[in-house]
């Protein structure tokens, strides 16, 4: 069924509307404002403090274009630039939180494959037909998928980036976040038909027709959204061969 309701970033831009689409919504707005109160918090002479504050500045440039810019009412449009704002959130904020907001000292990576798990079912769901559907016809469900698509990747990004977590654990972890994601983006790409309603009708003013837009979107999730994990995963490895290779060397 074609979109019935207007969902959180506006009606779907034309392509001559696009440029000025900015969500400009008051509350939004007073929260990041708020979001910035913590940059003062980190201005401290303490080591580590400036890239902190740095790491932290960066995801709220990111948030800022994921929902104020343009590429927020674009989304209700294309379901490629929803996944688009969706791995920014996921792949790009994500781990900027979490260097921001390292975990603390009893991070071991025990919990890391549970965290792995409720952040790929959380991407899983709401990038469904239904699910997906139901958060473009309610603002409280839209912003339930947005949270909980951040929080559960910032809270599996912290456990990734910790020092305390395994090279060998945390490798892994990347390899198997890379598996599910390519998996969930391959069945979008694939898939003979176009499965989400709300972009039935929205498409074609970019030159796409639904089912276009649609593969497209999984193009982007299965390709480039496994870089970031793959360049970490590899960084992973490398230090668990390096640190099995020193401890053989030191062995003899």
């Amino acid at each position: 069924m074609p979109m019935l309701t207007v969902p959180y970033c506006g009606a779907p831009p034309t392509p001559l509307d696009l440029a000025s689409a900015w969500n400009l919504d008051p509350w939004l707005l007073g929260v990041f404002a708020l979001a910035t109160l913590p940059l003062w918090s980190m201005r401290s002479s303490m080591a580590g403090q400036a890239d902190r504050r740095r790491w932290y500045a960066l995801s709220l440039v990111v948030l800022f274009v994921a929902f104020v810019s343009p590429l927020c009412a674009l989304s209700s449009a294309l379901f490629s630039a929803r996944v688009v704002h969706h791995l920014l959130l996921i792949s790009v904020a994500a781990p900027l939180l979490a260097l921001a907001f390292p975990a603390g000292r009893a991070a071991s990576g025990a919990r890391l494959p549970w965290l792995v798990l409720i952040h790929v079912a959380t991407v899983w769901v709401w990038h469904a037909p239904a699910p997906y559907a139901a958060a473009l016809s309610s603002n409280v469900l839209y912003w339930i998928m947005e949270a909980s698509l951040l929080g559960t990747a910032a809270l599996v990004w912290r456990d990734l980036l910790a020092r305390q977590t395994p090279a060998l654990r945390g490798g892994l972890a990347h390899l198997a976040i890379i598996a599910l994601m390519g998996l969930l983006g391959a069945l979008i790409t694939f898939a003979p038909v176009p499965l989400y309603a709300h972009h039935f009708l929205t498409t074609e003013a970019f030159g796409l027709t639904a089912l276009e837009d649609q593969q497209l979107a999984g193009m982007i999730m299965w390709v480039p959204a496994i870089v970031p994990n793959l360049i970490a995963a590899l960084i992973r490895l490398r230090q668990f061969v390096e640190g099995e290779r020193a401890l053989g060397m030191a062995s003899r």
